[in-house]
């Protein structure tokens, strides 16, 4: 009995956190953009493509949440 209240709750707490998640919203492809610049930028400087999707995804990514959040860098 104490196992199905139990699970009974924490199926009552994911379908409360499921309604409220709110869609985020596109960014227009800046992301998008902005990494495919980079990648061929840092290619074009002879380094290898996983160092410049790491760095490329770091550095757009931040880019990103800056504006989210109305940040200049």
């Amino acid at each position: 009995m104490t196992k199905k209240f139990v699970a009974g709750c924490i199926l009552v707490c994911i379908v409360l956190v499921a309604a409220t998640v709110f869609p985020v919203e596109a960014d227009d492809g800046r992301f998008s953009s902005c990494f495919k610049n980079c990648e061929q930028e840092c290619q074009a400087d002879g380094r290898g493509s996983s160092f410049c999707e790491m760095k490329c995804d770091a550095d757009c990514g931040a880019k990103e949440a800056a504006a989210k959040l109305n940040i200049n860098l």
